[in-house]
This record gives C-alpha cells, structure tokens and sequence, in this order.
C-alpha cells in the first residue's frame, strides 16, 4: 500500500474546521442576527396580534352592549307607547262606568253621544283618523265590500251602506272599512 504523506499546512486544516475561518464566522454571525432578527419580528407580531384579539374581544363586548340597549330602549318605547295610548282612553272608560249608572234611556243615549265624541278627540290626538262614510268610491285598498246593490240611481262603485268605520295612523291601514256599495 502506498502511503500517503500529509504536510503541516494539511494538517493544520485537519485539525481547525473550517468554521473557524472569517468567513464561517461572518456567516454565524450573520445567522445569529437573522435568528434575532425573526425573533424580534415574531415577539412585534404577536404584540400586534394580541393587540389585535384585545380590539376584536372590545368590540364584540360593545356590540353586544348596544344591542341589549336597543332591545331595552324598543321595548321602553313600546312600553311607553302603550301607557300613553291607555292614559288616553282611561277617561272613555270612566264614562262608559258613569253612563252604566244611568236607568234613564235618554240619558244613557245622550251620555253615548259625548262618549263617542271623546273616542274621536282621543284619536285625532294619537294621529288615528276614520274612513268609510256613506257617499264615498269604493277604494278595495282601504274599503272591503261584502256586500253589492244594484240601483241605477247611484254611481258606479258608491258606497251606500257603512257597517264598520275604517281606521289609519298614516298610511298604515288600522281596520279596513266594511261597507255596501252600488253596481
């Protein structure tokens, strides 16, 4: 076999690897600093993202709030609403309780008169006004005919006959006018 000679300079770079050159340095160093580069880019992004959860949980927190205090705001305003619609009609009822006194026809009749009246003034107040009287086109939007007379005397489509006043707040339709017109 044949030996193989080795020289003093081979056996330096034997012994030292060559990590150990500037080179292999600089790149060590070099990793180093981009491994703590990362690390600090990783650390900022999970601040941000924690940052970021902490905004989402907040807002969620307040949407959730907001909603509570519109439903308990809708509610307060149904609530509110509906009292003042029966503080309105409380007088029509203590009415109705002292006509109920009465044995006198007359009397009675005279007291439904002003009842009557004070149903209307409560309802021009609440914005509510009646529909349906006798003279008036039949409109099948706000009128519900149940029944037809045939009498050439009168218009096509008159109404001759009222057996419910129609009701409206606005344009919202209350109750439909039930009503006997002409053909």
């Amino acid at each position: 076999m044949e030996e193989i000679k080795v020289s003093p300079e081979d056996e330096v770079k034997a012994e030292s690897p060559e990590t150990d050159s500037p080179e292999a340095e600089a790149k060590k160093a070099k990793k180093k600093s981009e491994k703590k580069d990362l690390a600090v880019e990783v650390a900022r992004l999970e601040g941000e993202l924690a940052e970021q959860q902490d905004k989402y949980l907040r807002m969620a927190a307040e949407y959730d709030n907001f909603r509570r205090r519109s439903r308990e705001e809708r509610e307060g305003v149904y609530e509110g609403a509906l009292g003042d619609t029966v503080a309105e009609l409380l007088p029509i009822i203590d009415n109705l309780d002292r006509a109920a006194l009465y044995d006198d026809g007359e009397k009675v009749k005279d007291g439904l008169v002003m009842i009557a009246k004070s149903v209307e003034q409560v309802f021009a107040k609440l914005g509510v006004e009646s529909f349906g009287a006798v003279g008036e086109t039949f409109d099948p939007n706000i009128h519900n005919a149940v029944l037809h007379v045939e009498d050439d005397s009168l218009g096509e489509g008159e109404i001759v006959e009222v057996f419910q006043k129609g009701y409206r707040k606005g344009k919202h339709i209350i109750r439909f006018a039930m009503v006997k017109t002409a053909n």
